[in-house]
């Protein structure tokens, strides 16, 4: 008799073998990777010790005409002399079109606006940034592997948690490429709290403040005995030291009356300016210097005038923080301490600010561009099975809320923001017209109540429901959020069973204004929504109750009399000149006086129904 193997679960059956799992950060202007390693998490370096990857891929040909790639430090050295080729910061390209790049004209790259996502133009041909990003994710996973002297088992990447449904996707589809297993999407500010958390040993409401070189995220989490809640989520998929870096150069420029001309201009005086500002976090001031076609640039910049520049991008930053805390309902004394991540977090202006803000200096113990990573890859091994004491509860949220299109072009919320994920949630909806054998399923995504100032992720029909009268169908329409944030939909109509699903992948663009605005048009525009939907909700009544006279009517009509029917007639004219005005008080009484205008109407046909049910039958038989 053969015994059964058995494990605890998540867990390998045999105790004495490892699964080979990495936290990726994946981030704008550098990537690391990184693994736990004798009980502790730590980042692999390369063959020169480096642990740091720069977030740049150069594509060029050789003398055959084949594609080559250099990738991180080798790529970075040629941005200057071959900037077409080279792709930096090309996150900030993820799941974004031509339009949604309001400084494309600043970069030195030929951009091909292809329908699903922004291509760049190079000597091997146009690369979209899942490719590029594919690039990077590879060259990780080749120094895992070359670390381990083995295959790996798969990779927590991290994001960004603003980034939405199509960001997402393409992180994913990019680490595919990359021969990647992905185990999870972890939010940037998670990982972050991960790593802290255990190497502190730190309970309590803590704010991770995340600047890196394009994204900016604000999240608030609950710390306590393992478990990492996320309370409320933040930021500006579009915001970051990349923008210092480009606001620093174009002062430098204005000082010295340069103009950046060629693609090599561009890319030369934003590597000149990247450099100062790293300086400028330790000295009090450093020359901005580069030669560029027009002349020399040479210019003195201060640390003051570096704060000054830097000023209104800060406070981008402190207003999407404020928008977070009022979001929970807290007060920045609640916070018991400020954690600092991302290497712009490096600038003294910003940690001054934060620490201002709060009241209390940031807490700066781990090393802002690691960080990440490090939580990543403690996730990534508990994920694998390989952490015998337990895991890690992560309580990550949904950053903007989802729902659905109802009559009247009104959003029907089925899971609100900021609430944790993984998650699944349903809500029952009915027919609107008699005898409806299909239902058209519209799934957005958005903080307003009408479905035009949403975001659309993805529609998909209901058919072959049995006709029944308006309203007799019963379709419940479930919404899934899995553990990487991305969203599945079902609808199945109760009587019949017949149902219909879509997995949302949405084709990649979505515009800054859609993610960065969103949560801010909620709340200004809070009143005026509600009364619009208010007037809506009471024109699909109306309308409703216009179609249900229709229909009596046609059925029964001949039990009126002329001066019954021309008062009907009446009243459903009111409605229509009520619907027009958008007089929400004259409407629902115009709604009202149909309703009571036709009760006797309505009783009649109940008679008539009656009586033809009986004819013909005994009082035994009945």
């Amino acid at each position: 008799m053969a015994l059964l193997q058995i494990s605890e679960p998540g867990q390998s059956p045999d105790p004495h073998q490892r699964r080979i799992a990495v936290g990726i950060d994946l981030g704008t202007t550098h990537s690391l990777v990184a693994a736990v390693r004798n009980g502790a998490a730590e980042c692999l370096p390369d063959a020169q010790g480096r642990v740091i990857l720069p977030s740049a891929v150069r594509y060029s040909l050789d003398a055959q005409g084949r594609t080559r790639r250099a990738i991180g430090f080798e790529a970075l050295a040629a941005q200057a002399e071959d900037p077409l080729n080279t792709v930096v910061s090309v996150k900030r390209f993820m799941g974004r079109r031509l339009a949604d790049l309001p400084d494309a004209g600043k970069l030195p790259y030929q951009f091909v606006d292809q329908p699903g996502m922004v291509s760049v133009k190079t000597v091997a041909g146009e690369k979209s940034p899942v490719e590029v990003s594919a690039e990077i994710l590879a060259s990780l996973r080749q120094r895992a592997e070359d670390t381990f002297n083995d295959d790996l088992f798969g990779a927590v990447i991290t994001v960004p948690a603003y980034f939405d449904d199509a960001q997402r996707q393409a992180t994913k589809d990019a680490a595919q490429m990359a021969g990647l297993n992905v185990l999870r999407l972890l939010n940037e500010p998670t990982a972050a709290a991960i790593a802290y958390g255990l190497d502190n040993g730190a309970e309590g409401l803590y704010a991770i403040y995340d600047l890196g070189g394009g994204t900016f995220d604000i999240s608030l989490l609950q710390l306590s005995r393992g478990v990492f809640e996320v309370v409320a989520t933040g930021g500006d998929s579009a915001l970051g030291g990349d923008d210092l870096d480009h606001v620093l150069a174009e002062a430098a420029m204005v000082e010295a009356g340069l103009q950046a001309v060629t693609p090599q201009d561009k890319r030369t005086v934003l590597v000149a300016a990247r450099r100062a500002k790293e300086k400028l976090s330790t000295d009090g001031s450093v020359h901005l210097s580069c030669a560029l076609s027009g002349g020399m640039l040479s210019v003195k910049v201060t640390r003051e005038r570096l704060n000054e520049l830097a000023k209104p991008l800060i406070d981008k930053t402190l207003a999407a923080v404020k928008r977070v805390l009022r979001d929970a309902k807290v007060k920045p004394d609640e916070v018991k301490g400020v954690v600092m991540v991302g290497g712009s977090t490096r600038t003294p202006a910003v940690r001054d600010a934060v620490g201002g803000f709060f009241g209390q200096p940031p807490l700066t113990d781990l090393n802002p561009d690691e960080v990440v990573a490090l939580g990543a890859a403690i996730q990534a091994n508990q994920l694998a099975g390989n952490n015998v004491q337990g895991e890690l509860l992560l309580l990550d949220v949904l950053p903007l809320s989802l729902g659905l299109e109802t009559m009247g072009g009104l959003v029907e919320r089925i899971i609100p923001r900021n609430t944790p994920i993984p998650s699944a949630r349903a809500q029952d909806f009915t027919t609107f017209k008699d005898g409806q054998t299909a239902l058209a399923v519209h799934v957005v995504q958005g903080e307003r109540e009408q479905v035009e100032h949403c975001r659309s992720l993805a529609r998909f029909e209901l058919r072959g429901i049995p006709p029944m009268a308006a309203g007799a169908a019963r379709i419940r329409v479930s919404f899934q959020v899995d553990a990487d944030g991305l969203l599945s939909v079902f609808a199945k109509e109760q009587i019949s069973g017949v149902e219909a699903s879509v997995i949302v992948k949405p084709s990649y663009g979505l515009s800054d204004d859609q993610v960065a605005h969103m949560l801010r048009e909620g709340f200004t525009t809070a009143a005026e929504d509600m009364k619009d939907r208010a007037l809506r909700e009471a024109r699909v009544e109306a309308e409703r109750m216009l179609e249900a006279t229709r229909t009596a009517l046609a059925a029964d009509g001949d039990l009126l009399s002329a001066e019954q029917r021309t008062h009907i007639d009446a009243l459903m004219t009111q409605i229509g000149q009520r619907c027009d005005r958008g007089d929400l008080e004259a409407l629902e009484a115009a709604t009202k006086a149909l309703a009571e205008g036709t009760e006797a109407f309505a009783a009649e046909r109940m008679n008539r129904s009656i009586r033809q049910a009986l004819a013909g039958r005994s009082l035994d038989q009945i």
